[in-house]
């Protein structure tokens, strides 16, 4: 069979259907320019605010200097800018940040919401193959964006790349709920409250739909881990939030 009409063939997942590997990216793309302008109003109501402990969790474990020394950051996939204004008021006057999204519309949301922040950069790129030289960055975040990534390790292998050595990598992501009847009433929440909650606010239950099955579809965090200690990342770990609704992966660019 030629090289040809094996990737014709090759399919993944979009939510809970099967699609060809070609048009997962163009359908993500789509959820995403349809959820953009209600993107953080909808991580607020689907979360009662949690995301935001996340987030602030997130930038403590990051730890960016405060003492003026140069700190690079990019953020995959962040393009509201929740992850990067937090860094930037986090970090000291040596702190930059490149905000990376394949998304036009979510980009375009997060310099509405920027008021100046600087320095801060806005590039749309694709995680899988990113548009910088390699060792440029002493961070590379991603929140909530890795499972939306068609080739998750070809986005890992970027990460590697672009990081400088002693170079930091920190994902965060919905995970596998580990706590006896909370799974259980998140499956409830989820799969109910969810899309009826996009219908509402963003005219949109088939996007939350889709959001809430590709958590369903992704790697718990013990595969996660393995796939991030694939891409050559030393020192991995993870540290669940709220009964592993959500979890902190780490690795370092040794």
């Amino acid at each position: 069979m030629s090289e040809d009409l094996k990737n014709r063939d090759a399919e993944t997942s979009f939510g809970f259907a099967n699609v060809p590997e070609s048009d997962r990216q163009g359908l993500v793309n789509q959820v995403f320019s349809k959820v953009a302008s209600r993107y953080d109003l909808m991580n607020d109501l689907m979360s009662g605010g949690l995301h935001r402990l996340w987030k602030a969790e997130f930038i403590n474990m990051l730890a960016p200097p405060k003492s003026g020394t140069p700190f690079a950051l990019i953020d995959v996939a962040g393009g509201t800018g929740d992850i990067a204004f937090r860094f930037l008021d986090a970090v000291g006057p040596g702190g930059s940040a490149v905000i990376c999204d394949i998304s036009k519309e979510m980009i375009e949301a997060g310099k509405s919401r920027a008021k100046g922040r600087g320095p801060l950069t806005f590039v749309q790129g694709n995680a899988e193959a990113l548009p910088f030289e390699s060792g440029r960055f002493d961070a590379y975040t991603i929140a909530f964006g890795i499972r939306n990534v068609t080739h998750i390790d070809r986005a890992l292998a970027e990460a590697f790349r672009v990081l400088k050595p002693g170079g930091r990598f920190l994902c965060l992501e919905f995970s596998s709920v580990e706590m006896p009847l909370l799974d259980t009433f998140y499956d409830a929440y989820s799969f109910n409250a969810i899309p009826r909650l996009g219908h509402l606010v963003a005219g949109d239950a088939e996007s939350y739909r889709y959001l809430v099955e590709s958590i369903r579809r992704f790697p718990d965090q013990e595969a996660s881990a393995e796939m991030i200690r694939d891409a050559g990342f030393e020192r991995v770990g993870y540290r669940n939030l709220t009964g592993g609704i959500a979890a902190i992966h780490s690795g370092w660019r040794i």
